[in-house]
């Protein structure tokens, strides 16, 4: 609430007496002050700090040095290959506009040199899609050629398989090397980890085996300095003792291996009815992290497996399965404010073409760009679909799937950016007065939601400081995380 002016408000209107002292407020205060204070330490709001975009994971049976950057290569090749311009990634996803974009080379380069020498605020609303495409294109193609691999899980899991016990153990060294080799290297991305196996009866063993395995030889390849942040994840939850266990296995590994206190992070998989509904009809989601013992930064929501576990045929299991919203919406109930980030789950449909050789037909080339491209609008209404449902982060399966990923990312937040931009500066000009952009109508409480866009869009990447800048807002005011902090601040007297 903005500042309540008692002085200027007894000038205005003559009280003639109050039932109460301010001796007599006090306790009042005290306990509310208490309560606000649990409160904001519990849910700090969102965060400036950098949540990547992805997970990229892959079986530990193929992590090799320099995994990052032949994950890239390929990523970038895949480009090359099936979108080797803005026209051709917008025809292929079809983006807003894309069908009014030219066909000719020499044409196409023209536009793109025109739109490279337009701001935001140069651009007619013809030009727009235009626009968002070339840039959403640009700014793709650099990320990939900068750091395409954002955050890497090493599976062994799903994505491993059930292997011989002495096989898995030698990948676990293996990979623990390459992964210490990277770190020496400085190759890695800026998140790494491990997914272990679920801690059911029949895993539990060599869940915690090959972590010991794992963590072990890192450490004493590293000389104790594991990357940072290292997050191991846990997968199919059921219970809260689980999570609890595996905190208390981390702290015992760290104790063991000379690890700083709270080295090794924990990220739970939400893909089982039971970690989203306790046996006594409540929300489970709190009580999982909790059982994490302040080690849990993250919650991954497994689509294929929950809708499973709802009983679903495997025919319509769907990323965007009403039981998988469902289970979306009660992981913000819970996580939303928290210092616990949401990442959302993968899409099963691989870009990847059905034929290979130099020496294909014109029709097999036609083949291999309509699977691709039916693949990546797959992808592209998931990522957008996540992302509409306030997950800013989701898993990926394979490195063709990292263009997309970044395009929808991009395009999400630039599509909304000159709207956004208008509403919250004519809200802050207007000093916290309710207003209507157009037809829109806001109030302080969408003015905060416009701001947490632009939060939410430098904390992934999608938007710079400089494009946030232009809604009159200053750097320290973003970082505030507070609208009503910024209109108290700007308020006369």
């Amino acid at each position: 609430m903005l500042g309540y002016n008692a002085a200027s408000f007894l000038y205005r209107h003559p009280i003639v007496s109050e039932s109460f002292a301010e001796a007599d407020l006090a306790p009042f205060y005290e306990r509310l002050a208490r309560t606000n204070q649990s409160f904001a330490s519990d849910y700090p709001g969102l965060q400036m700090l950098r949540q990547p975009v992805h997970t990229l994971y892959g079986g530990a049976n193929l992590y090799k040095p320099g995994a990052a950057q032949k994950m890239a290569d390929l990523a970038i090749r895949h480009v090359g290959q099936y979108a080797p311009t803005f026209v051709d990634l917008a025809r292929g996803l079809a983006l807003q506009g894309a069908d009014r974009l030219p066909l000719e080379a020499a044409a196409c380069e023209a536009l793109g040199g025109e739109l490279e020498a337009m701001s935001m605020a140069d651009v007619s609303a013809d030009l727009m899609p235009a626009w968002i495409a070339q840039r959403v294109y640009q700014r793709m193609l650099h990320k990939l050629n900068v750091e395409a691999v954002e955050d890497h899980r090493i599976d062994f899991e799903d994505g491993y398989g059930v292997r011989a016990n002495e096989e898995e153990d030698r990948h676990a060294i293996e990979s623990a090397r390459a992964m210490a080799s990277g770190a020496a290297d400085d190759t890695l991305p800026p998140f790494v980890g491990i997914r272990i196996k679920a801690l059911t009866e029949e895993a539990k063993h060599r869940a915690i085996r090959t972590l010991d395995l794992f963590v072990s030889t890192l450490a004493s390849e590293t000389g104790g300095q594991l990357p940072q942040p290292f997050r191991v994840t846990l997968p199919k939850v059921t219970t809260a003792e689980q999570v609890r266990v595996l905190a208390d296995v981390l702290s015992a590994l760290e104790r063991k291996n000379g690890l700083a206190d709270r080295t090794l992070d924990i990220e739970i998989m939400i893909e089982t009815v039971q970690s989203i509904l306790s046996p006594t009809g409540y929300c489970a989601i709190p009580e999982l992290i909790h059982a994490g013992q302040g080690r849990v930064t993250g919650a991954i929501l497994g689509t294929f497996d929950y809708t499973a576990t709802c009983n679903i045929a495997s025919t319509y299991q769907d990323h965007r399965h009403p039981a998988a919203d469902m289970a979306r919406h009660m992981m913000q109930l819970a996580l939303t404010g928290t210092p616990v980030a949401m990442s959302d789950g993968i899409t099963n449909i691989m870009p990847i073409a059905p034929h290979r050789g130099n020496s294909l037909t014109s029709a097999q080339h036609s083949e291999n760009l309509a699977v691709v491209t039916s693949a990546w609008r797959e992808h592209f209404g998931n990522v957008m679909h996540s992302l509409r449902l306030g997950f800013y982060q989701s898993w990926d399966l394979n490195p063709a799937q990292l263009p997309i990923r970044y395009a929808a990312v991009y395009y999400f937040f630039l599509t909304g950016l000159k709207d956004a931009t208008e509403r919250l500066r004519r809200f802050i000009d207007q000093a916290a007065q309710a207003s209507l952009v157009g037809n829109t109508f806001d109030d302080a409480a969408s003015a905060q939601g416009l701001l947490n866009f632009f939060i939410s869009g430098i904390s992934c990447g999608a938007l710079s400081e400089d494009e946030t800048l232009a809604t009159g807002i200053t750097l320290s005011e973003l970082r505030g995380r507070s609208f009503m902090k910024i209109i108290e601040n700007r308020m006369p007297g």
